[in-house]
């Protein structure tokens, strides 16, 4: 039987690999992992021939039963010399920290791997969504997933171009009592990344919602939209007042016909998106600079699924051209059309989008109030502890 200490290596890895799963999928070729530690700043010296096979014997066990192609264990020369997605993936995976742990697993206790890596992933988001491939009106095919049970429907309105998994801790808190329905953005996961470029304005990106809900027979539901998502929530509400019960909008980014204050990283990000958008060929181009801005500014422990839309220039592409559909729409026609009570929630030292756009939205909606933390923006959002998670759950019971 595998010791505890091995028991609980395998169990970490993973939850890590399961993490970096969407972003080697978006890279789709080899990607080297180093061995370090979550901080990414030591190598382990002089594994022994036998630890370096039973670590990489390890990572390709895990990997095929979390189903992660491509990942090529590497001696390296450093963690420094890695491409940027090699060590985002190797940093998360954290490799140095597993090498002592698992020592020399030998080959007949593989399957017992099997059996820990089977037990740990019905504790993880994929054990706890269900997935289900939802048809939009215009022919795109979604991804969604569905949580929790009870009579309460939320509909969790993703930040664009984010891998479901980010919004976990939301889904498992709103899920308590509820029943939580969430999607991945269009054309960017699963087949649909293949397929031909449908609609990427905020209306079509809206409609998904509605899809979203008529496949489960739904006529309405609870809405939560983060970052982007708050953008695409305003305009379904406004779009279907009657099927919005409540609206709760956190760290949104806004568009404006009127000129609104914008962050520097706001001005920074748009003009690259506009670069990026406006081809394939300029997505290519603008390629590195863009995953270099983005990763210099992300936690390294949602790095791996923060940084899924910059995967491939491909990806990055179709991305830009959904988020400038969100920012480039004014969001002011949609406000006086949504009927639904309305909590909008910023911070005042949101350095990622201006406090003012959220403040201008709570003051336009006929029943629009706005909630004002101390800290937080829209990457903070995804580690929200328990505390801010209820702030939602409650304004939901509360209509």
């Amino acid at each position: 039987m595998l010791g505890p200490d091995t028991r609980s290596a395998v169990i970490g890895l993973t939850a890590a690999m399961l993490s970096v799963k969407p972003l080697v999928e978006g890279i789709g070729g080899p990607v080297r992992v180093v061995p370090v530690t979550r901080t990414g700043t030591k190598v382990p010296d002089n594994l022994s021939p036998g630890r370096w096979r039973a670590l990489r014997a390890l990572l390709d066990r895990v990997a095929r039963r979390v189903g992660v192609t491509g990942l090529v264990l590497s001696r390296g020369d450093g963690f420094g010399d890695l491409e940027v997605f090699d060590r985002v993936v190797s940093q998360r995976l954290s490799l140095a920290e597993v090498a002592g742990p698992v020592g020399l697993v030998p080959v007949d206790r593989l399957a017992e791997v099997d059996r820990v890596v089977d037990a740990a992933l019905l504790d993880t988001f994929v054990g706890y969504a269900h997935a289900r491939t939802v048809p939009s009106p215009d022919g795109t095919v979604l991804s969604a997933y569905e949580a929790g049970a009870g009579e309460e429907v939320i509909v969790l309105v993703p930040a664009c171009g984010m891998p479901a998994s980010l919004s976990e801790n939301w889904m498992r808190h709103l899920g308590r009592d509820r029943r939580v329905l969430t999607w991945e953005s269009r054309g960017l996961f699963g087949p649909a990344r293949h397929d031909a470029e449908h609609a990427t304005d905020i209306h079509g990106q809206a409609e998904d919602l509605f899809a979203v809900l008529d496949h489960h027979h739904l006529r309405d539901a609870h809405v939560v939209g983060l970052c982007g998502g708050a953008a695409v929530a305003l305009a379904a509400a406004a779009r279907h007042p009657s099927r919005i019960r409540s609206l709760s909008l956190w760290h949104g980014a806004y568009g404006f016909a009127e000129d609104c204050p914008q962050t520097s990283h706001q001005q920074g990000l748009i003009e690259l998106m506009t670069a990026a958008a406006r081809s394939r060929s300029a997505a290519r181009a603008v390629h590195a600079a863009f995953c270099q801005a983005v990763l210099t500014s992300t936690p390294a422990d949602v790095a791996p699924l923060v940084l899924y839309p910059y995967a491939d220039p491909e990806l990055l592409y179709r991305y830009c051209r959904l988020n400038l559909g969100i920012t480039g729409a004014p969001v002011e026609p949609f406000l006086a059309e949504v009927a639904a009570p309305t909590l909008v929630v910023t911070s005042r030292d949101d350095d990622i989008a201006h406090p003012e756009g959220s403040r201008r939205v709570a003051e336009g909606l006929p029943d629009g109030r706005l909630r004002i933390e101390p800290h937080g923006d829209h990457i903070s959002l995804f580690t929200a502890g328990e505390e801010l998670l209820a702030v939602a759950a409650d304004f939901i019971s509360a209509h």
